[in-house]
């Protein structure tokens, strides 16, 4: 499939970070901004972000960005110790995996999970 010029890919990675110096509701949004442009993708509206204090055990910054080619969601639980920061990049062009992993540094993760999928036309799981 393909709209103009770019080949609709559909990738989607999804991943499940603990770490040591989870972000802030403020550090969030340029965040997920640095990590749209590392990426290679185009903010179309966001992003926006809201720090949840209403539910414990659910406290933490929310964000989410829509770009072009699909969104970028991220929520914290920094209630926890390490935090649990859970993040979704889901887009129909082409991204490089790696980048996302390597911009999640910045949290001193203790451990990472993730799923790399291909949804073009079934939830097929890839390898990085």
């Amino acid at each position: 499939i393909s709209i103009g010029k770019m080949e609709l890919v559909h990738k989607h990675i999804i991943l499940r970070i603990e770490a040591k110096k989870p972000p802030t509701e403020l550090e969030l949004k340029p965040w997920v901004l640095s990590l749209v442009e590392k990426i290679g993708m185009v903010v179309l509206a966001g992003p926006i972000s809201a720090d949840v204090t209403t539910i414990p055990g659910n406290c933490g910054p929310t964000c989410v960005c829509i770009i072009e080619t699909s969104h970028i969601a991220c929520h914290v639980w920094n209630e926890s110790d390490p935090a649990l920061i859970q993040l979704d990049v889901y887009t129909c062009g082409p991204f490089d995996p790696h980048a996302v992993i390597e911009h999640i540094q910045i949290w001193e993760p203790t451990k990472v999970e993730y799923k790399y999928l291909d949804r073009e036309s079934s939830l097929k799981e890839i390898e990085i």
